[in-house]
């Protein structure tokens, strides 16, 4: 369908949280915008946020504030996430919950009408709007409405079921448009704009069993990674320390369940010990009685310590030998909760209850970590608001010109582990900014690409017909579903957790062989309608170089950051190692090309992570900029 141009043609790729903020926000500036889905915009991953978003209102009078939010969110990231962005999303969170009310998001309320607020992991305040247990789908739904109004009015299309392929760029480098392939027809299509947002989630496939939704592959980044865009951070992955492990996959069970009051533990053993965080060695419990071990340990957070701690003592505990039945689970414990807190958590409950055929209202829940986030991504910029070179550069830009990112798929605001309910937060934040600059960014451009020759998508799209005339005619023995499960094991057993540089150092080696053979590959389904087969292998090549990119960055890091750490590098080590890795692809040698730039402390200089002690305190966040440019 074509319709008249309104305004300046700008590309969403993407229709989850970040890339509906974005969209709403570029319509309302008069852009007009194409949003590429692979799926129906209401299915998009963000649905699967589940527990809640984060605002310090300070709705429940406990002295929270926007400051105190920023100091929770740098020191839950182990320092290691750039400041300005993260202290500025801070900042804008009430706003953007009070323009979320507004657009009829239904949040829980208090007795007395207000939005209510529960606890989450990595702070002492009850910080988290929430929609009973489906916020994530319930703010996707909101936003999604305001983009149909837009849509009626000619200001917004919608390619859904169709994939990114290529970004198009002219000859100075400036993105111009995409190469998309509609995935009813498998047909390519080119499409023209002026820029162009990239929002299509995490790679969390690549390591398969993760909780991740089979949407998130992370083949666009690491078809944009092979085009030149730098990626950050990629060797820093969450772990959610709480999932029901499967044959197929692990389904999260949201950190909403401990925010109600839920509770992690395992049979005690009085004959084994274990050492706190203090560096005390303790009993693990009474032998044959509940032992909470995370609330032995961390009296001050107990079960809502921040995510990469929770998922560390929890595979500690396993590997102790003292997980339920002697494997690698513990129990999640909701069965004592009331009735009325149980509600809220309803969908989780049935989730659990739907896939193990236990009721968790009168059983405890059996779960281990598993891969649930990517805190790596498209490198952007991000100058600060008080920066002097502001106005000539633009937020949430990558390295490409013109081509934006913005979600999951890009490396800001968590640093080396995120807390919970701050992934919503920062979705809507990313959105709206990049909304706000994508027309600032377009003023500056001297040509449109409607001037410019149509030389440059005519050979982009032939790169693409031609690499898909060469996958489809492949007739080797190797099967790519096959190759995936070889990946996705190599890289949940030596990148996830418990890291050596021997066992990094062979699994690039293992990567680089499976590359080698999926040349070798053969496709079942050789045809040209809604090939899903092919849709995947397509896929694959690019998640086999983020799987290089993800590995080698974590075999140069040598120290304990975040969930990861390396037996022999036992310490988070801020002299060598606080700095931000930047990948970039090199042709050549097919290889990723490491390089560091440091972390941007202007605000909190770093300081040792102790969640033993109950004690809220009012930080002062040093050099905090009095015009900061607050999208909402």
């Amino acid at each position: 369908m074509t319709r008249k141009k309104q305004g300046k043609e700008v590309i969403v790729v993407g229709g989850g949280l970040a890339g509906l903020a974005a969209a709403m926000r570029l319509a309302e500036h008069g852009c007009h915008v194409r949003i590429i889905s692979v799926t129906k915009v209401k299915r998009s991953h963000s649905v699967c946020a589940q527990g809640g978003i984060n605002a310090a209102m300070n709705l429940k009078a406990e002295d929270d504030s926007p400051i105190i939010h920023a100091y929770d969110t740098i020191k839950g990231g182990d320092f290691l996430g750039d400041q300005p962005p993260i202290v500025e999303m801070c900042f804008a969170g009430p706003g953007i919950i009070r323009m979320m009310d507004r657009l009829g998001c239904t949040f829980n309320r208090t007795p007395e009408g207000n939005i209510d607020f529960r606890r989450f992991g990595g702070t002492l305040y009850n910080r988290t709007a929430f929609c009973g247990a489906s916020t994530g789908q319930q703010l996707l739904y909101s936003l999604d409405e305001q983009v149909r109004r837009f849509e009626a009015k000619g200001l917004v299309e919608k390619f859904e079921h169709h994939e990114f392929m290529r970004l198009v760029m002219d000859e100075q480098g400036i993105s111009r448009g995409i190469i998309m392939m509609d995935l009813f027809s498998m047909k390519l299509e080119e499409l023209k704009a002026d820029a162009v947002i990239i929002a299509t989630g995490g790679p969390g496939l690549i390591f398969k069993k993760s909780t991740n939704s089979t949407f998130c592959t992370g083949a666009a980044n690491g078809r944009l990674y092979k085009q030149g865009m730098k990626y950050a951070n990629g060797e820093f992955i969450q772990i959610h320390p709480t999932a029901i492990p499967g044959v197929d996959k692990l389904r999260l069970i949201s950190e909403s369940s401990r925010g109600e009051g839920g509770r992690i533990w395992v049979y005690g053993n009085s004959s084994k010990t274990i050492t706190t965080p203090e560096g005390k060695e303790i009993s693990c419990g009474k032998t044959g009685e509940p032992w909470y071990f995370l609330e032995e340990m961390y009296p001050a957070f107990g079960n809502l310590v921040p995510r990469d701690i929770a998922a560390r003592e929890v595979l500690r505990i396993c590997e102790m030998g003292l997980g339920v039945d002697g494997g690698m689970q513990v129990y999640l414990d909701v069965s004592h909760l009331p009735a009325p807190q149980l509600h809220k958590i309803d969908s989780v409950l049935d989730i659990y209850q739907k896939f193990t055929g236990e009721d968790p209202r009168k059983v405890p829940m059996k779960i281990f970590p598993a891969v649930h986030y990517s805190m790596g991504g498209a490198w952007v910029d991000w100058p600060a608001s008080d920066d002097p070179d502001r106005l000539e550069r633009f937020r949430q830009m990558t390295n490409i010109p013109g081509c934006f990112a913005v979600g999951e798929c890009e490396f800001q605001y968590h640093g080396a582990n995120r807390l919970g309910a701050n992934s919503l937060l920062s979705c809507i934040f990313g959105g709206l900014v990049a909304g706000n600059e994508i027309p600032r960014y377009l003023d500056t451009l001297k040509d449109s690409y409607g001037n410019l020759s149509p030389k440059m998508y005519t050979e982009a799209l032939e790169k693409e017909e031609v690499f898909k005339k060469d996958l489809l005619s492949r007739n080797g023995k190797e099967n790519v579903h096959r190759l995936h499960d070889e990946l996705a094991e190599i890289m949940v057993r030596d990148v996830t957790v418990k890291r050596n540089n021997t066992d990094l150092a062979k699994a690039i080696e293992k990567i680089k062989e499976i590359r080698e053979r999926y040349k070798n590959i053969s496709l079942d389904d050789k045809g040209s309608l809604m090939n899903q087969t092919y849709a995947f292998a397509n896929q694959f090549g690019s998640m086999i170089e983020l799987s290089l990119v993800i590995t080698k960055g974590a075999l140069l890091r040598n120290e304990f950051r975040g969930a990861h750490f390396k037996p022999e590098f036992p310490n988070r080590d801020d002299e060598n190692w606080l700095k931000t890795t930047i990948a970039s692809y090199d042709a050549e040698k097919e290889e990723p090309m490491i390089s560091y730039v440091p972390v941007d402390l202007r605000h909190l200089k770093p300081i040792m992570r102790d969640y033993t002690k109950a004690k809220k305190i009012k930080p002062t966040l040093e050099n905090i900029p009095k015009n900061m440019q607050l999208p909402v």
